[in-house]
C-alpha cells in the first residue's frame, strides 16, 4: 500500500472508503464553490522567506491556545456528521486529538453526543454550539457542554441560514442515509463502511435525537433542522451564550474588519477568521485573505484564530506569518479518518506537523512563537518583508 504521505493522500483514500453523499458534503462547497476552491489556492500566492547558515537545531512546535500549551498551533474545527465519514467518527478524532496534544471541537450537529465523547475521552475537548430558535434547547446544549467539563465553547455566527450546497441536494444527504435506489447503489459501492456501520450504534445526531421533544426518528429530525437555524442570530445573542456558559469562548466565523471589532466588544475570548470552508457565501474572499485586516483590526487585543484551506504545515506557517495565534483544521483531519479510523486522523496530525517542522527550519526559525512577516515576502508587489535584528548566531557567522 502507498504511504500517506500528504493530507492529498488520505482525501484519496477517504474518498474511495466513504459513501459518495458523506464524501461530497466533507469536500463541497455552495453555489460555483468558488470560495471553497480558494480558501487552498490563496496560500500559494505567500511566497516563503528562505534563510540560511543558521542555527536551526532543538526546534518548538508548541504554542500556547487559549492560555494552554499545545503540541501544534492547531486544533480540529469542529465538522458535522463526522460520524458519517467513519463509524464513530467522532469519538476517534476526539482520541487521536487526545494524544497527539491538540483540541477536538465536537459539532452541534454530530453524529455521536457530547455525552458519548466525553465518555470515551479523558481530557476536556471543545464544544461547537448553534443557536437555534429553541433557546430552551440550546440553554439545555451549554450545560450538557459544561457537565461534561467541555474546556472551551465555540460560538459560530455564519449559519443564520443554510447556504445552498449543490452537491448536498442532488445527493439528497441525510444521516441515517435514506434508502432510495440511488443511495442503495452508493451504498453498495462501499462495503466495508456499510460492514463497519452495522457494527455501530451511533446512526443519527446524537446531540438531538433524544433531546428535543418530539424528536424520535429521522424524519422528525429533518422538519425540526430545517426550521430551527436562527436568522434573528445577532450581537445579544453572543452576551446571551457568554452569560450562560462562563469560559473560554470564541466566536467562529469572522470574515470582515468591522465584525472583528464588534466582537472586541463581546468579552469573548477569541476569534476564528473562518467563511465556513466555502459553505456558506460563495465569493466571499479567502479566509487567509481576510486575516492580515482583521489582525489589524483587532490589534492584539484578542486571539486570532484562521480556518479555512489549510493542507499543509506550510499553511500553517504561513497564516502564523500573518497574525494567526492558532488554526484549525476540518477538512484535513476528515480526510484522515474517512481513510483510515483514528490512526488516519494521528496520521494528517503527523503530516502536518513535520511540514510545519521542515518548513520553519528551511525558513530560519527554531520556535514556532517567533514566525512572522519577516518569514514571508509581501504579496503586493511594492512590499519587502519587514527588517529584522541579527541574530545573535548571524553576528557570530560574520565575526560581529
Amino acid at each position: 500500500m502507498a504511504p500517506n504521505l500528504t493530507i492529498a493522500d488520505l482525501r484519496d483514500k477517504h474518498r474511495r472508503f466513504t459513501p459518495k453523499m458523506f464524501y461530497d458534503y466533507a469536500d463541497s462547497g455552495s453555489y460555483t464553490e468558488g470560495t471553497y476552491r480558494e480558501n487552498e489556492t490563496a496560500f500559494s500566492a505567500i511566497k516563503l522567506r528562505q534563510r540560511v547558515a543558521r542555527n536551526i537545531d532543538q526546534r518548538n512546535l508548541s504554542a500556547k491556545v487559549l492560555g494552554e500549551t499545545r503540541a501544534l498551533p492547531l486544533y480540529l474545527a469542529p465538522v458535522g456528521m463526522t460520524g458519517m465519514q467513519h463509524p464513530d467518527g467522532e469519538i476517534l478524532a476526539a482520541r487521536a486529538a487526545e494524544k497527539f496534544g491538540v483540541p477536538f471541537t465536537l459539532s452541534t450537529m454530530s453524529i455521536c453526543s457530547i455525552e458519548d465523547v466525553a465518555a470515551a475521552t479523558t481530557k476536556p475537548f471543545w464544544f461547537q454550539l448553534y443557536v437555534m430558535r429553541d433557546r430552551g434547547f440550546a440553554a439545555d446544549l451549554i450545560e450538557r457542554a459544561k457537565a461534561a467539563g467541555c474546556a472551551a465553547l465555540v460560538l459560530t455566527l455564519d449559519l443564520q441560514i443554510l447556504g445552498q450546497r449543490h452537491k448536498d441536494l442532488r445527493n439528497g444527504l441525510s444521516a441515517p442515509p435514506k434508502m432510495t435506489p440511488k443511495v442503495i447503489a452508493q451504498l453498495m459501492a462501499r462495503p466495508e463502511w456499510c460492514l463497519k456501520m452495522l457494527g455501530c450504534k451511533h446512526r443519527q445526531f446524537g446531540n438531538i435525537v433524544g433531546h428535543v421533544k418530539g424528536v424520535t426518528d429521522m424524519g422528525s429530525l429533518s422538519d425540526w433542522t430545517a426550521s430551527q437555524f436562527d436568522p434573528t442570530l445577532d450581537w445579544s445573542s453572543v452576551e446571551w451564550v457568554k452569560e450562560r456558559w462562563g469560559g473560554p469562548l470564541i466566536l467562529k466565523g469572522i470574515g470582515d474588519p468591522d465584525d472583528a471589532k464588534i466582537a472586541l466588544g463581546t468579552g469573548a475570548d477569541a476569534i476564528t477568521v473562518s467563511n465556513h470552508g466555502g459553505r456558506q457565501l460563495d465569493g466571499a474572499p479567502a479566509s487567509i485573505d481576510m486575516l492580515p485586516p482583521i489582525v489589524d483590526a483587532v490589534g492584539g487585543q484578542m486571539e486570532i484564530h484562521m480556518d479555512g484551506g489549510i493542507r499543509s504545515g506550510q499553511d500553517i506557517l504561513k497564516a502564523m506569518a500573518l497574525g494567526a495565534d492558532a488554526t484549525s483544521i476540518g477538512r484535513a483531519f476528515i480526510h484522515g479518518l474517512g481513510a483510515a479510523g483514528e490512526a488516519g486522523v494521528t496520521r494528517a496530525l503527523e503530516i502536518l506537523a513535520k511540514e510545519l517542522d521542515i518548513t520553519m527550519a528551511l525558513c530560519g526559525e527554531t520556535d514556532i512563537n517567533a514566525v512572522g512577516h519577516h518569514n514571508i515576502w509581501g504579496r503586493v508587489p511594492a512590499v519587502e518583508p519587514a527588517a529584522t535584528e541579527p541574530r545573535e548566531d548571524d553576528l557570530v557567522a560574520v565575526g560581529a
